[in-house]
């Protein structure tokens, strides 16, 4: 394109968002204009010909048992479709359906996209994400990893950064350093789901570490990669009120539509332009599957591409499509579209399978079976090229997935995200975030679920009672059938996972008695006598009969410090006085002033020169509660004046040898002179 008519369409664009944004009510944009065009289905005869019209259709569905797939076709598109010999229906109640959907100003709004309020803009959502780096230093770190086409594009539109932000504990390290989840969103502009969706389970992943077990087990030992807005330049095109997919690059050639006469498409799309398996895509800029000019064209695959291959390692022997990834690879790639309900694995740009094909396939039924969407083989629904799942698993054999969010278009209703398609898929991506540690090995594994410590809080030398159910059933079988096996074993560590360096494993137990069954509840008893005060946490494992373990699950329980008795003697001294062959008696009072029952063993110190009797010997005490306790001295007949005897009586509780008490006793006998006193004093 012309620099001078990249100048003079840039201009047009401004000019249209200003006029729009003076005649909304709110200052949101308005709707653009609707295009002219029709939702349509347009018929194949067999996987050759969808092949041919997924290179340049921009494919919404595909049905396949009926043999056609839906998009948008303008009547010229529909016209050059039908002379090509394929039969095109226009389905006008999805038309409908789908021009209703289009982004429309909102009186009163003044977050999120026009009548979307609970999809936050490029701009609010940068906003929530310097929010998090602000509010949890200790816990995010936010990254401009490159540049939007406009922002690396003089010229034109300002553009925008590309954000990565980590999450994860930064001040602890485990021994062989943490699992890595990446998860990018928004590649395609109209998606709007999807940047919501890693935004939120962002802010949903810092708001329970600490209180959440296995979140903060996450993030402890492992670390989320995070690129909400793959395709910002795009995206704010979408928010204006376009069906939008592709990024903004417009020097490609091609004189495409404008806005607001039309849907602007030109731009490459950014799924088509990954630098593995490049080429079979459109050729031409203003389709919507346009691939770019080369591999890698676009600065937003360049910088996506660039950052995964610095947190991921390809592990493989040889870097060709026929060598499989290790089955201990660490790390998982998932890129979130809309739409389809459907969890998809590569390959995607070829109809055989992949090298970890069993193991990936394995994959998205576990993943598949939170959201409830169908797990399937990306070229199964139809094939694309250059797309980055695929690059992701093809060029580092990191599995790669696609999450199609929502069954009804786009432009998903709020109330239904926010009930059903936000809490679905979040539960899909915590349980994915567990199972990037060891993917391949542990998808297959039986999961440990409803753990239980009872009681959750109990004192030191307690024991607590640990109590979960291993299933090695919860797989998505809508599009095959997962094997599954009987449980075999189950372990838990205490305070570090079970493949910690220094771990420690105990084994639980079946709870009725025998491992015999694809479902079993585990039971075991923890010893707390060693255990510090404070919060502990149990990790927890299981393993099936083929081998296959599980996931790591956690859960919290707290020691309080021991509870103990504590002995209170008084008086702490006391002495007494008498004549030669009487007896002297002590009384004194022994108190728990602990916070247990317990029993008080009483004794003297060393054994006493006169004759002395002790009652009782050991006494049981609540806390609070108190008792007498005589010491009776026989002073011995011959005894001169002014002899005494000293004793120390001592009080210990039986469990606490630390809360003893004494009391100093003196016996004497009693001087000459006070036997005349009264005379002298007479």
């Amino acid at each position: 394109m012309k620099p001078v008519f990249r100048i003079l369409l840039t201009a047009v664009f401004a000019l249209t968002l200003l006029l729009s944004a003076v005649a909304s009510p709110t200052g949101a944009a308005a709707t653009a204009a609707a295009p002219a065009g029709d939702v349509v289905r347009i018929y194949f005869a067999d996987r050759a010909e969808l092949a041919e019209l997924a290179n340049f259709i921009d494919i919404w569905e595909v049905n396949h048992a009926e043999g056609y797939l839906v998009t948008w076709a303008s009547p010229a598109g529909q016209a050059d479709l039908t002379a090509r010999g394929y039969t095109v229906k226009v389905d006008a109640e999805h038309t409908a359906r789908f021009l209703a959907s289009l982004p429309v100003a909102v009186a009163g709004q003044t977050e999120g996209i026009p009548s979307y309020p609970c999809y936050r803009t490029v701009e609010e959502t940068y906003a929530a994400l310097e929010t998090m780096a602000e509010n949890y230093d200790e816990l995010v770190t936010l990254t401009d990893i490159g540049n939007s086409w406009d922002k690396a594009t003089l010229g034109g539109p300002a553009g925008y950064d590309l954000w990565e932000m980590t999450l994860t504990n930064e001040a602890f390290t485990p021994a062989g350093g943490k699992f890595r989840f990446f998860l990018m969103a928004e590649i395609h502009a109209r998606e709007y789901v999807t940047a919501e969706t890693a935004t939120r389970l962002a802010e949903y992943l810092l708001a329970n570490y600490g209180a959440d077990p296995d979140i903060t087990w996450l993030l402890d030992y492992g670390e989320l990669h995070l690129v909400p807005m793959t395709n910002p330049d795009g995206r704010k095109f979408a928010e204006e009120g376009y069906s939008y997919r592709k990024n903004t690059d417009n020097d490609d050639g091609g004189i495409c539509d404008v806005p607001p006469t039309g849907w602007s498409q030109y731009g490459t799309d950014l799924n088509r332009n990954a630098d593995y398996k490049w080429g079979d895509d459109s050729e031409d800029p203003c389709d919507l599957t346009f691939q770019g000019p080369f591999a890698g064209s676009e600065p937003e695959v360049q910088t996506l591409q660039n950052y995964v291959e610095s947190i991921f390692a390809d592990e493989r022997d040889e870097n060709n499509d026929n060598d499989p990834a290790p089955d201990d690879y660490q790390g998982l790639f998932i890129t979130l579209h809309s739409y389809s309900n459907l969890v998809l694995f590569p390959y995607g740009w070829a109809s055989s399978n992949a090298p970890n094909h069993t193991d990936l396939q394995t994959l998205a039924r576990k993943m598949a079976y939170f959201n409830s969407y169908t797990p399937e083989k990306s070229s199964d629904l139809y094939p694309a090229s250059g797309c980055t799942d695929d690059w992701a698993y093809g060029t580092l054999g990191v599995p790669g997935f696609t999450y199609e969010m929502g069954n009804n278009g786009f432009f998903q209703a709020c109330p239904f995200y926010d009930s059903t398609m936000w809490p679905q898929n979040r539960n899909a991506l915590l349980w994915s975030f567990r199972l990037a540690r060891r993917p391949y090995q542990n998808a297959a594994g039986p999961d440990t679920v409803t753990l239980a410590a009872s009681p959750a809080s109990a004192t030191v030398g307690t024991p607590v009672t640990l109590t979960a159910t291993a299933n090695d059933t919860r797989f998505n079988n809508s599009n095959g059938t997962e094997p599954t096996q009987n449980i075999q074993a189950a372990h838990y560590s205490i305070d570090e996972p079970a493949w910690a360096a220094d771990a420690v494993t105990y084994p639980m137990a079946a709870a009725d008695g025998t491992f015999n069954a694809k479902t079993e509840n585990l039971t075991a008893t923890i010893d707390t006598t060693d255990l510090a005060p404070g919060r502990h946490t149990l990790f927890i494992e299981s393993q099936d009969v083929a081998g296959n373990w599980g996931v790591t699950s956690a859960v919290f329980f707290y020691l309080n410090p021991p509870v103990y008795a504590m002995a209170e003697l008084t008086p702490e001294t006391a002495t007494a006085f008498g004549l030669p062959g009487e007896t002297v008696t002590h009384i004194l009072t022994l108190t728990n002033i602990g916070e247990t029952t317990d029993t008080f063993n009483l004794s003297l110190a060393s054994a006493p020169t006169w004759t002395t009797q002790l009652l009782p010997s050991s006494v049981s005490l609540a806390p609070d509660a108190s008792t007498s306790v005589t010491v009776t001295v026989q002073i011995p007949a011959g005894a001169p004046a002014g002899a005494t005897d000293p004793i120390s009586l001592i009080a210990m509780p039986s469990a606490n040898p630390t809360g003893g008490d004494n009391s100093e006793l003196t016996t004497g006998v009693q001087p000459l002179w006070t036997l005349h006193l009264p005379l002298v004093l007479r």
